[in-house]
């Protein structure tokens, strides 16, 4: 399984937004390696949740973590069959053991964007 996360600046926890955090970490539970992107989204003008869902589909995620997601971008993850799940709180590592340990649920609300808002 590959997993993203939205990432803050200190890289150890969940970032509120997902198409403008500054980082995702991408972890393979296979060989357990865990690389930090820059998202190359984050200071676009508009269309950043698009942007940054393409970015994880490209990096080859199969599931996402993350607090909240726009419907442009699940729309993304829906077509690529990606699994969004709903992060907690705690940091990075909390999450990963918590959907490794099946406690994470998946996210089926989505707003409806912000649209160039920040």
């Amino acid at each position: 399984m590959i997993i993203a996360i939205p990432v803050d600046e200190g890289k150890e926890a969940v970032c509120a937004s997902f198409g403008r955090t500054p980082y995702f970490l991408i972890h393979c539970t296979e060989n357990g390696q865990t690389d930090v992107f820059v998202n190359p989204a984050a200071k676009a003008q508009g269309g950043a949740g698009i942007q940054s869902a393409q970015f994880v589909v490209d990096a080859g995620a199969n599931t996402l973590i993350t607090v909240r997601c726009g419907q442009n971008a699940a729309d993304v993850f829906k077509a690529a069959n990606i699994k969004i799940y709903k992060a907690t709180g705690g940091s990075v590592d909390d999450q990963l053991r918590a959907l490794a340990e099946g406690k994470l649920v998946e996210l089926t609300s989505f707003h409806a964007g912000f649209h160039g808002k920040v």
